[in-house]
């Protein structure tokens, strides 16, 4: 190599370190913000009371959070929850924050992560601006104190569980002082719970297009009594239809009584998402994540038919790639119950994926042969919850067994009991001691429906011991 040659390259190194080293400064701008009138300026915000102490939430978009703190959250995939709480009662509060998203981002690490596009002069005042913008865990009597949790970003929509806890210190004080002959009535709750569900659209998801009050115009629904309730749901065909209307598809196994409000509440509280609805861009998503088995949290459930029409929405709990996810199916029902809505749905695991002509997406998901088993998630789920207010089994899902099981529209085997789970839901959390069963009839034994019968050998008497 010659001379010349050696210095041509270190010629055009230096000339790309200049290069890189301008693209590194000119990505540090000149670091504002521009503060929002709060709460006029937010979208959707949500209240609610309970003995004296009100809290209102409200989440703010990508443009309103670059806007009020001058960091672009988006970009990092963080949301910015609004909380304000006014204590009018006599006890100090305490925030218990990890209730409401266990990873939410401090001040620092989000003006960590900016770092690389604030300038080194403003980087202490953008980071002053978060910790100044977060909300306060501790909240004296007779005060309101509102800030910003930040939290990973959720799509489609978000559960907000604001849960306020009395200080420990002055609860044990007063116990101790209830002991010494204080006053025994003073028995306040310790905690205190404020739920809000909040839609998250973005013009694709098929909740957005739920209209209960619409869905069969012109018609009053009967009002069914428990009894009545029983019979219809034993008398539904036994399984949803494909989109030919011909060709039995999925069992349909459960059964959700509840408002639509209460049913989305319920269901993203316990971890399910929305999905998108089926369209040209939604179905590119679907192939791309399938080619590269990437998570898709949101993707769209094909379509099935009951009640003469495909599914009302669906909602899924996808794992880290797309072939593997729980997902159901739900359509209002044309009766009610006790004055509410009553969803029958469909409900089944997906363990894998394969390509077939039967689908828009050119991809289908291959179910789990043991269905009860999706079906006992989601009543564990619930209950895990809190929100059930009372459940049992009704009759009328397609019944099969290990050896000789049903198959679904695709060709997936399946198995069954051919129960299907009934749930009246609670709007708020209540305790199990107070779930009531509907005593209609009894599921089989999920896991053990699956099991050879070796798996016996699991199960042993307790020998009493002399």
């Amino acid at each position: 190599m010659t001379l010349n040659s050696i210095t041509a390259i270190l010629q055009r190194l230096a000339k790309f370190h200049w290069l890189v080293l301008l693209a590194v400064v000119s990505g540090c701008t000149s670091w504002s913000y521009s503060e929002l009138t709060i709460p006029n300026q937010l979208h959707d915000v949500r209240t609610q009371t309970q003995d004296n102490i009100t809290v209102s939430v409200a989440i703010l978009d990508d443009d309103q959070a670059k806007a009020h703190f001058g960091i672009d959250l988006g970009r990092y995939d963080i949301q910015a929850i609004w909380l304000n709480v006014r204590n009018g009662s006599g006890m100090r509060l305490w925030l218990l924050r990890a209730a409401l998203d266990p990873d939410f981002f401090p001040a620092d690490e989000i003006a960590r992560m900016a770092d690389s596009s604030i300038s080194d002069d403003d980087l202490p005042r953008a980071q002053q601006r978060l910790r100044d913008e977060s909300m306060r865990l501790r909240i004296e009597p007779k005060t309101v104190v509102e800030g910003f949790v930040f939290a990973p970003r959720a799509v489609g929509g978000r559960y907000v569980d604001v849960r306020l806890l009395e200080d420990a210190y002055e609860a044990e004080k007063r116990r101790l002082n209830q002991k010494k002959g204080g006053d025994p009535s003073d028995n306040r709750d310790l905690e205190f719970r404020f739920g809000f569900a909040l839609p998250l659209p973005d013009g694709l998801f098929d909740y957005e297009l739920l209209d209960p009050e619409n869905t069969y115009p012109g018609v009053k629904l009967p009002d069914l009594n428990e009894d009545e309730l029983r019979a219809r749901l034993s008398a539904l065909p036994c399984c949803s239809m494909a989109p030919d209307d011909q060709t039995p598809a999925d069992p349909l196994n459960i059964a959700i009584i509840g408002d639509s409000a209460d049913v989305l509440n319920s269901l993203s509280r316990v971890g399910w998402s929305f999905t998108h609805r089926i369209t040209p861009g939604t179905v590119l998503k679907v192939v791309g994540a399938s080619i590269s088995d990437k998570s898709y949290p949101v993707s769209p459930v094909s379509s099935l038919d009951t009640f003469g029409r495909k599914q009302d929405f669906a909602l899924q709990r996808a794992r880290a790639g797309i072939s593997q996810r729980n997902h159901m199916r739900l359509w209002m029902a044309p009766f009610t119950y006790r004055g509410q809505h009553v969803w029958v749905g469909q409900i089944s695991r997906d363990i894998g994926i394969k390509l077939t002509p039967k689908s828009p997406t050119i991809t289908t998901h291959v179910i789990d042969p043991e269905v009860d088993q999706a079906r006992e998630y989601l009543l564990q789920t619930l209950l895990a919850g809190g929100f059930v207010n009372a459940f049992g089994f009704v009759e009328g899902a397609q019944a099969a067994t290990m050896e000789d099981p049903a198959y679904n529209h695709v060709g997936d085997p399946y198995f069954s009991d051919g129960m299907r789970l009934v749930v009246e839901l609670s709007p708020r959390p209540i305790a199990y001691g107070q779930v009531r069963s509907l005593m209609w009839r009894q599921s089989a034994a999920p896991v053990a429906e699956g099991q050879a019968s070796g798996a016996d050998d699991n199960v042993r008497a307790i020998v009493p011991i002399d």
